[in-house]
């Protein structure tokens, strides 16, 4: 029997519960029995007493028994043994030849009288003492021949309830079987809801748990496909540049080299920044996990951000700078933070022509830290601003820059946090990215993964 089964620790459970309790009602049962025998022969001696004193006063003269000394013969312990005294102790009569318990007082006894053990019953008169006696060993063989009869029924009982109990059993589990066949036969593109309907109170939360995590899977992998789906398309077009352009390099001529390897160089670079963006955005899917939260200064991973980044805004002439940062400590996710940040002030260098500002500040709130990226370049329109924060979307997809997931990311990674992004007008024309993080003591849930 598997022990990890259900039905066999159920089985194992009831029917052991039905054989300890068979064991104890048939003990209290014989016990009970063997009183209850013992009182009935008991008053079968007062009767038998009673009789032999109403024979004895009716015929008062009787000569003591002739006897002949003799051992105790096993067919005179299966008969009950009479004996009469009178008043002064002298035995007149015993129904055994020159044998019998000696005389006791009046009631029942239990003696012992040559290795035997006796139940009697002694009952005075004016002028008899009749005793009447039967040895203990009787009793018993008495009642052994009934006691088989008791446990039949005994028998019968714990067959009948091991029966019923399997059935039971398995008439109970028949709800589960049928859920785990039903979700056996289902294929990996099968994950419609489980019918629930009909389901017993302790088995239909079970199947509703299983609906939401199907549900969930199910999404998941739509999301999956459309992601592969997205990302594929978007490969294939910095890839295609890429083969262009070293086709082109092949034609070129010697004094054109320089030209077309530079452009080869900006095709590589952007497949390879889409394909580090698609990874950062594949870290952030519902299957990526929560994220590792744990105690840290945002103001200083902002300064490395800024540092990290300086190098690239002086090449491609622009101003990048920490305008103002408070001290914040929240719980997050360094890396995903640091990839947010990182977003933000290469979107702006990357998608403003020229020369441009960047300010980066960070202000703490009552309930939120603030982190702001401004820059004075060409902005989002208002109408175009909350589809940027979709994947794969390009407001101007012919000007082969980016590939529509930067502002996507930071989106996500602010949501994972229990935050929002904003984008605004900068006061001097421009774009204004703001990201609201809740402090720890403000903390909403961090949504399901």
């Amino acid at each position: 029997m598997n022990l990890r089964s259900i039905r066999a620790r159920l089985l194992l459970w009831l029917i052991s519960s039905v054989l300890i309790t068979t064991l104890v009602v048939g003990f209290l049962t014989a016990r009970l029995t063997w009183s209850g025998f013992n009182n009935v022969r008991d008053m079968g001696l007062e009767q038998i007493a009673q009789t032999v004193m109403r024979h004895d006063e009716a015929s008062p003269d009787h000569p003591l028994t002739t006897i002949t000394s003799r051992g105790l013969e096993d067919e005179d312990l299966d008969q009950f043994v009479s004996q009469i005294w009178d008043r002064s102790g002298q035995l007149i009569y015993s129904s055994l030849a020159d044998v019998g318990p000696p005389l006791q007082q009046a009631g029942h006894h239990i003696v012992t009288w040559q290795g035997q053990s006796w139940r009697l019953y002694t009952l005075p008169s004016e002028q008899r003492i009749v005793q009447i006696a039967v040895t203990t060993k009787i009793r018993r063989r008495h009642f052994y021949s009934l006691t088989p009869w008791l446990f039949v029924p005994l028998g019968l009982l714990v067959l009948t309830l091991g029966v019923l109990t399997s059935a039971g059993v398995n008439r109970v589990l028949r709800p589960l079987e049928r859920l785990r066949s039903d979700i056996a036969q289902r294929s990996p593109e099968g994950l419609q809801a489980i019918d629930s309907a009909g389901l017993p109170a302790e088995v239909a939360p079970l199947a509703d748990t299983l609906n939401q995590l199907l549900t969930r899977i199910e999404q998941m992998l739509n999301h999956q496909r459309q992601f592969l789906a997205d990302a594929a398309h978007e490969l294939n077009t910095p890839l295609a540049v890429v083969k262009l352009q070293a086709q082109l390099v092949r034609r070129a001529r010697p004094g054109e080299w320089d030209a077309a390897l530079d452009q080869l160089d900006a095709g590589i670079d952007r497949a390879s920044r889409l394909a580090f963006q698609l990874l950062q955005l594949a870290r952030l899917e519902p299957d990526g996990g929560r994220p590792i939260l744990e105690t840290l200064r945002l103001d200083n991973l902002l300064r490395e951000a800024v540092a990290g980044l300086s190098a690239r805004a002086e090449q491609q002439g622009g101003d990048l700078g920490l305008a103002g940062a408070d001290p914040v400590t929240l719980m997050g996710d360094p890396h995903a933070l640091r990839t947010l940040v990182d977003n933000l002030i290469g979107n702006a260098l990357t998608h403003n022509p020229g020369p441009v500002r960047i300010d980066v500040r960070l202000r703490s709130e009552p309930e939120h830290a603030v982190l702001e990226v401004c820059d004075n370049g060409i902005g989002i329109a208002p109408a175009d601003r909350a589809r940027v924060l979709e994947r794969f979307v390009r407001i101007s997809p012919g000007d082969g820059k980016g590939s529509g997931l930067g502002l996507a990311i930071v989106n996500e990674i602010a949501a994972l946090h229990g935050g929002s992004v904003d984008l605004d007008d900068s006061p001097g024309g421009g774009l204004t990215v703001r990201v609201r993080l809740p402090l720890p003591d403000a903390r909403a849930p961090l949504p399901e993964t």
